[in-house]
């Protein structure tokens, strides 16, 4: 058992030195950008672009399409968030909002249609080995990423969720600095949905709307 464990432990090892400096930067970038957003500091959306850059070709060459394609549309989303953001900060707007139970509804029902036209996607049309998975993981970040530009709180859900499914998916394809910026990210977005929770209430709370009111 020592033996197995010590050749995994060393297998690991080496796959981390043979990480690429692209992978690095992604890496790096990745959890960078997600701290930010947990903040709410709109530097979040340009250390993002850097992160999204990198991991489109990390993940096309690892075979990963789905998440390949996904980080083109990071990029774009990342442009409007910063621009939405900024247009927030400049109404003076409530900066957290929350979903309601329609919205709950449509929400699932589009991360289902969106997971088996991706998959089936990527089943036919490209060589992963992994194509409902790449495809699940997908729809959910591109949820996610929707919910996060528009400053609603259940994206920090969403992203929990799909951080545990992208770990052991990453270590399947040997990018294991990835599986451990992951479980970084993980732990991140607890705590972003933490402070989004307790910025939410404090809008949302009558006292407070009230004093704002009287003043």
């Amino acid at each position: 058992m020592q033996v197995l464990a010590l050749s995994i432990g060393q297998h690991i090892a080496e796959e981390i030195k043979q990480t690429t400096l692209l992978e690095w930067i992604g890496a790096v970038t990745g959890i960078y950008c997600v701290y930010l957003a947990a903040k709410q500091n709109i530097w979040n959306w340009p250390v993002a672009i850097i992160s999204v850059l990198a991991y489109t070709i990390v993940f096309y060459k690892s075979m990963l399409y789905g998440d390949a394609g996904l980080q083109i549309y990071f990029l774009g989303t990342s442009v409007y968030g910063w621009y939405f953001w900024i247009k927030k900060k400049e109404n003076n707007e409530k900066p957290v909002t929350s979903l309601s139970a329609k919205e709950y509804i449509l929400v699932v029902i589009a991360t289902l249609i969106l997971s088996l036209l991706l998959g089936l996607f990527l089943k036919n049309f490209t060589p992963t080995n992994v194509p409902y998975i790449d495809g699940f993981c997908t729809a959910v970040s591109f949820i996610a990423q929707i919910l996060m530009t528009r400053k609603i709180l259940q994206n920090w859900a969403l992203w929990i969720f799909v951080d545990i499914c992208y770990v052991p998916l990453y270590i399947y394809k040997n990018l294991y600095v990835t599986a451990v910026l992951y479980i970084i990210l993980l732990v991140l977005a607890w705590l972003g949905h933490v402070d989004w929770q307790r910025e939410y209430g404090r809008a949302s709370s009558p006292e407070i709307n009230g004093q704002v009111s009287e003043t």
